[in-house]
């Protein structure tokens, strides 16, 4: 096929928190040399940050470094946190607030800020325009390219105008390839593109696997005399039964809204299990309740988060490409933030491939500089030193494995001499259906409490829906014939947008998959038991439109 063919020093995949910094450390240094420098980022939402979501207590450490002035920049960080509130839940309506000296340090919050990553995001890619940063949004990195060596040249942009059956429209307009001596893979947690790069290049030898959690949002415009400007609450404990792990979260925002979540680790064992509507039974205990009575939902997302940490991350550079961010698994998932260590990444990574380009090197190289950067980093330091707490947890369960944790956080600095390893496999967890209780959700009261299509809709979730389904299946006949039979179909559950569905017809039980409902949040790419689905980029600008998530 003819493709338009444009060339780049740099190309950049994905204009999240990672992908941003990485362009905009690039720019600066570029202006401080006095060098010209040609950068682009593509973005598959059809705007910046219409598919970012993130909780978010976002902590400043990298915007410091990246941006000294961002105050008098105009960066979004309004709401400075004021409080923690750390709670165990052990029922439906009861619960324990736990002392500071309890709690993990790295829960606690001082100096940070509640904000949108959305909007962050939206202001970082001001910041890297009038840089010089080049900003497609809607276009989808489909595919990469490999130079004749075997090195990454370049990334090739989704086709427009495709049938259902991939047949061309009257419409169609092929990708474009963008050509690159350094490509940088910034799409966040499971990146369907990382993810081939890091088997095509074993960038996860000898790595523990990498272990994911699922997090839902919510935001919420609730009475004023309910709103507490700045108050963070955590909680452990229920919904989610011992066997389960994860946490909810409640941040008071700006303009008497706040943001409610649930995250899910999708290690979970009971294939009934769906983290949708642990999440609605969430919001119905007392402690979250008390806020969102009387108020209005006003968005709803669900993203997939990488949480495995120090022992999971794989190496990050290959020849010619690097990973940044979620696509590597940069979170602290002791600290459940994940945007500072991605904007840290970005920034290692860029000062890596700038010194590469500015000595004369035409690109395709394995720049183990970015390795060596990374080690003499806090961002080493910081994930080193919570590498245990993950593994804690799996180990130990939810109260020792937190015990733990607190005694190496606290008093130790999380430099106790062990080194915990989690090497199961997530998507290898679940039990067979008949051997675990089936669990029954309550009807949703549309007060606190909601079905999937009505929460996909305030998602703003769209699709052409004449185009070639983005859901790949190796084996059609697995989902009725292997994870039907034993496994109830854990799609039509694990799923948090209603995609998967399970119909009874004449001719015997047929699965379906809605993807037009689908907020990418590559679940099921993650959690098939059969690892037999596969999340591919559809059209760009397809998926949520989040407005500031």
């Amino acid at each position: 096929m003819e493709r338009e063919s444009m060339e780049f020093d740099v190309v950049i995949v994905g204009a999240g928190p990672a992908g941003l910094s990485t362009a905009c450390q690039l720019m600066k240094l570029a202006q401080e040399k006095e060098q010209e420098l040609m950068v682009c980022v593509v973005e598959k939402g059809s705007e910046v940050g219409a598919h970012i979501l993130s909780g978010a207590v976002f902590e400043p450490r990298a915007l410091n470094e990246l941006f000294p002035d961002w105050k008098e920049k105009g960066a979004p960080l309004n709401t400075e946190v004021t409080g923690d509130d750390i709670y165990l839940f052990n029922g439906e309506d009861s619960a324990v607030k736990l002392p500071g000296f309890s709690v993990p340090k790295t829960m606690h919050n001082e100096g940070n800020y509640i904000v949108s990553m959305g909007n962050v995001c939206r202001w970082l890619a001001e910041q890297a325009e009038q840089l010089g940063v080049e900003i497609f949004p809607g276009f989808p990195a489909q595919d990469i390219i490999y130079n004749e060596d075997g090195s990454v040249g370049g990334i090739i942009t989704g086709d427009m105008g495709l049938d259902a059956e991939g047949k061309p429209k009257d419409s169609f307009m092929p990708g474009m390839e963008l050509k690159a001596k350094y490509t940088v893979f910034a799409e966040g947690c499971r990146g369907h593109l990382g993810k081939e790069l890091i088997a095509k290049f074993a960038l996860d030898a000898d790595k523990s696997p990498q272990h994911y959690g699922l997090g839902f949002k919510e935001i919420w415009d609730i009475a004023p005399e309910k709103h507490q400007e700045g108050l963070v609450v955590h909680s452990a404990g229920w919904p989610l039964d011992k066997d389960t792990g994860g946490g909810g979260y409640l941040y008071h925002a700006e303009n008497n809204q706040v943001f409610v979540g649930l995250i899910v680790d999708l290690n979970y064992s009971n294939p009934h299990l769906s983290p949708f509507d642990e999440f609605q039974r969430y919001k119905h205990h007392p402690k979250i309740a008390q806020y969102l009575e009387g108020g209005k939902r006003v968005s709803y997302g669900a993203r997939a988060m990488a949480k495995g940490g120090f022992n999971s991350l794989p190496k990050m550079t290959m020849p010619g490409a690097v990973l940044v961010g979620c696509d590597a698994g940069t979170i602290n998932y002791a600290k459940i933030k994940g945007n500072h260590t991605a904007m840290k990444s970005g920034m290692l990574a860029a000062e890596s491939i700038f010194e590469a380009l500015a000595a004369g090197d035409e690109g395709a190289k394995d720049l183990i500089s970015y390795t060596e950067k990374y080690q003499d980093s806090w961002l080493y330091e910081e994930l080193y030193n919570t590498r245990n707490f993950g593994p804690a947890m799996h180990k130990f369960g939810t109260f020792l494995g937190g015990a733990y944790n607190t005694l190496d956080q606290n008093f130790f600095g999380g430099k106790l001499p062990f080194n915990f390893k989690d090497e199961s496999l997530d998507h290898e967890q679940l039990k067979l259906a008949k051997d675990v209780p089936v669990i029954n959700y309550p009807k949703p009261d549309n007060k606190l409490s909601f079905d999937k299509l009505s929460s996909v809709f305030l998602s703003n979730t769209n699709h052409e829906e004449e185009q070639p389904c983005h859901l790949k299946l190796a084996d059609s006949s697995i989902p009725i014939n292997v994870n039907l039979a034993k496994y109830n179909e854990p799609a039509q559950r694990y799923c948090p947008a209603g995609v998967y569905e399970v119909e009874s017809t004449e001719e015997g039980d047929k699965f379906v998959i809605n993807s037009q409902n689908c907020v990418h949040c590559k679940t099921c790419d993650i959690k098939d038991p059969a690892q037999n689905i596969t999340w591919v980029t559809p059209e760009g600008t397809g998926g949520p439109n989040y407005p500031n998530m």
